[in-house]
């Protein structure tokens, strides 16, 4: 009898006290405008353990588990209202205090209630909620500590080539905003979807490129 292969799960450190992992996203379908592959944020400062919008591999994925049994989040974030993931399952598991947006999609709501986040918020470790403009209810986060800015869906990264997910009033209002973002002195961007981990100057280059539509 033929076994199912093991889950393939990417565990990646991009700074100190900062690392990623990327696996398949169990309902991703094709023409979705996204990638199969999607990336999860974890931050270590100030005492403190973040999950931001994370999605669960199996159990089977020993090492990931291992690795995050042994400092265990204490907090878990949802960066968008379509980003809520595995939110429950990581609150269960670690009795993590859990954030997110005030609104949901209704047929995708979490059970744990949310401390809510708005641009401007500070969580703990000191993670301050920043403001995207893309009118998506979604709060991009700073990490002073790590000199990062994280991203739900902002920002996306189709072969590798960082973008700027389109939206109705990109000239108006999104452009204006993430340029805003230039004043904070990060280093890197992290995006969830495609190549996930980008620098400065590829964030600047992706505020002068055509949208990215899907």
């Amino acid at each position: 009898m033929k076994q199912s292969p093991l889950p393939k799960v990417e565990l990646r450190d991009v700074a100190p006290g900062l690392w990623i992992w990327r696996h398949e996203h169990p309902h991703w379908k094709p023409g979705q405008g996204w990638e199969p592959i999607v990336a999860s944020t974890c931050v270590e400062l100030r005492g403190e353990t973040l999950l931001l919008d994370p999605l669960a591999p199996s159990e089977a994925a020993a090492e990931f588990w291992k690795r995050l049994d042994a400092r265990p989040p204490t907090a878990v974030v949802v960066l968008k209202p379509d980003h809520v993931r595995d939110v429950d399952l990581f609150v269960r598991r670690y009795n993590a205090r859990a954030f997110g947006p005030r609104l949901f999609f209704r047929e995708d709501i979490p059970k744990t209630d949310l401390q809510f986040i708005e641009p401007g918020s500070h969580l703990p470790g000191g993670l301050i909620a920043l403001y995207d403009g893309r009118g998506r209810n979604e709060t991009p986060l700073w990490l002073p500590e790590q000199r990062t800015i994280v991203f739900a869906d902002a920002l996306t990264a189709p072969a590798g080539e960082l973008r700027v997910w389109a939206s109705p009033a990109h000239y108006e209002r999104a452009l204006p905003a993430l340029r805003a973002l230039l004043d904070l002195p990060f280093e890197r961007v992290i995006v969830s979807h495609g190549e996930p981990v980008h620098t400065r100057a590829a964030f600047e280059r992706a505020l002068s490129l055509p949208t990215w539509t899907g």
